[in-house]
């Protein structure tokens, strides 16, 4: 839906949530000045990282700490980050806030690619900048499975992505793309014959802040499963939103059950049900049972589905993705370091 304009994508993105885009009106955010950390002098290579998210610190942090001293390299965050990045670390203020308004710190004069999720967020938008004014390599890692309402990427990426067929769907026919495909490092990371299903009792794990779908379907599909299976409710992160704590006390009045355990979904132990969640192909990847389910499902949910080998509830589980050699972080580091020129 959006194969290049970034503008229209976001405008888009506040559309879905009428109260967050009122509240951000009334109340404008202060735009945040991000922090710089640097290893070695005069970085080679540019880090983006948005968030400390599972996927995004797969997808960054793991290449970064596999290249080791090979390369000297500097890590553009929102915040001072304690205990995240591998290795010693330098860290200063940048000035000027993030997403287009910081300037350049002298000390990444000599960058000549940068590793991000895309330039969606402010991090990551900012870094894209100073990738063109350097004119370095702007490489954009896959963290997520992909649907039609996916950010476009930037303008001369080079994507790391799952699979092939993935970076056609995100190229969207555009000629300024390139990628190489290394598979997912986090369905990597979920061993085969690691899950240990201890209950049969599925879990539904919950999409209620996802924009992709509307609001009352997602609703209708997981209160409808739970009520009818008796499975339990496992709330994503980011439902903490007024609607979605009023969605979960209209439930938990119904006597829909939740799981609020805690446990990493990799040791839950449990069938694993969602829409749309990339926690079905991590559970399937452990060898744990998993389905999605949504009734009449739009066209390019199915499509979804079938792109990702998901299978619907009621009849066989999703089987297990393939597992790419070598893991996809290495593919990702030896790559930057072959374009680094640097030594392995």
């Amino acid at each position: 839906m959006f194969p290049e304009d970034l503008i229209a994508w976001r405008w888009w993105q506040r559309r879905q949530n009428p109260l967050r885009l009122l509240r951000s009106a009334l109340r404008p955010d202060t735009p945040a000045r991000p922090w710089l950390a640097v290893r070695g002098t005069s970085p080679r290579l540019l880090v983006a990282l948005d968030a400390t998210t599972p996927t995004q610190l797969a997808s960054l942090v793991r290449p970064l700490e596999l290249l080791g001293e090979n390369v000297a390299a500097a890590v553009l965050a929102p915040s001072r980050l304690n205990g995240v990045l591998p290795g010693e670390w330098t860290w200063t203020e940048v000035d000027g806030a993030a997403h287009y308004g910081a300037a350049r710190p002298e000390v990444l004069d000599e960058v000549a690619s940068v590793l991000a999720v895309g330039h969606y967020l402010p991090v990551g938008a900012q870094a894209e900048q100073w990738a063109h004014e350097l004119s370095a390599q702007l490489f954009v890692v896959q963290h997520g499975l992909l649907t039609p309402h996916a950010p476009p990427l930037p303008r001369g990426a080079h994507l790391f992505s799952f699979t092939d067929t993935d970076a056609e769907f995100a190229a969207s026919g555009r000629t300024d793309v390139a990628h190489t495909t290394v598979g997912s490092q986090l369905l990597w990371a979920a061993a085969p014959g690691a899950g240990t299903v201890v209950s049969d009792r599925p879990v539904y794990l919950g999409q209620l802040h996802g924009a992709e779908l509307p609001r009352a379907g997602k609703a209708r599909a997981a209160g409808g499963f739970c009520r009818e299976t008796g499975a339990e409710y496992r709330p994503h992160p980011a439902e903490t939103d007024l609607l979605s704590r009023l969605q979960h006390r209209r439930w938990a009045s119904q006597g829909i059950a939740f799981d609020r355990s805690g446990l990493p979904l990799a040791g839950l132990g449990r069938p694993v049900v969602s829409a749309f969640s990339t926690g079905v192909l991590e559970a399937a990847a452990r060898g744990v049972p998993a389905w999605v389910h949504y009734p009449r499902p739009p066209v390019w949910l199915s499509e979804f589905w079938e792109r990702y080998g998901m299978l619907p509830w009621g009849g066989d589980p999703t089987p297990s993705p393939v597992r790419p050699a070598p893991e996809p972080a290495q593919a990702i580091a030896s790559h930057l370091l072959e374009t680094l020129g640097a030594r392995p």
